[in-house]
């Protein structure tokens, strides 16, 4: 059971699917999988400011990523609250995914090396900002805040999906009730989790044939005695 202070959000679940390649290609860009990754992680609204302000480019340039990003169904502008003068952006759905349906170019590929670019982003930032602290006497950093963990594991179709939805499910149980509201104590944490086929290593063991059982040999009757 989650954490009462981390309860899951309710919120009727969208699912937003990405199929069309064209679409999946228009996501081969840091900046608009970072936007998406802020807005349907956290589930508020954004300015194209504040997003511009995250990712290190201009509002300008935010907005026609944004702009590109509704034409595919992606995000959707949100309601205004206080000053109008600009737009707020938010996600289309509570969850995303991309799934390509094939293809020898498949251009998912292209957006998980972008996810890995940005997680490397968020790993150097950390690194800085930790040593930083450091630097200015901060030495108590406490227990690990950072987690890497691998494992290589041979999985049917059907539990590939099983465990992909028993691990969303999981996370899910930790967003927050209101993401306005942070529980004491709680700091900000990005996650990644991919699953992908390993053909570097050998084929896969093919179960061992069953032997055939041992014959045992029929038991000698003694001679009968001569009277």
């Amino acid at each position: 059971m989650a954490p009462p202070a981390t309860r899951r959000r309710h919120r009727p679940e969208k699912q937003v699917e990405i199929t069309d390649p064209k679409a999946i290609r228009a996501l081969a860009h840091a900046a608009r999988l970072e936007v998406i990754s802020e807005l349907y992680s956290t589930q508020v609204s954004r300015t194209a400011t504040e997003l511009a302000a995250q990712t290190g480019l201009t509002p300008s340039a935010m907005s026609y990523h944004l702009r590109a990003l509704q034409k595919w169904g992606i995000v959707i502008p949100a309601a205004t609250a206080g000053d109008a003068r600009e737009r707020r952006w938010q996600a289309a759905g509570t969850d995303f995914t991309i799934h390509s349906l094939g293809g020898v170019a498949s251009p998912e590929l292209a957006v998980l090396d972008l996810e890995l670019d940005a997680y490397r982003r968020r790993v150097r930032a950390y690194a800085t900002a930790r040593n930083a602290r450091r630097e200015s006497g901060d030495t108590a950093d406490g227990p690990s805040s950072v987690v890497l963990a691998s494992n290589l594991l041979y999985l049917t179709p059907d539990q590939r999906a099983e465990l992909t939805r028993r691990i969303f499910d999981l996370l899910r149980d930790y967003e927050l009730e209101d993401p306005d509201h942070l529980p004491e104590g709680a700091e900000r944490m990005a996650t990644m989790w991919s699953m992908i086929p390993d053909d570097r290593g050998p084929a896969a063991a093919k179960p061992a044939a069953a032997k055939p059982a041992p014959v045992k040999p029929a038991p000698v009757k003694p001679a009968a005695g001569k009277d």
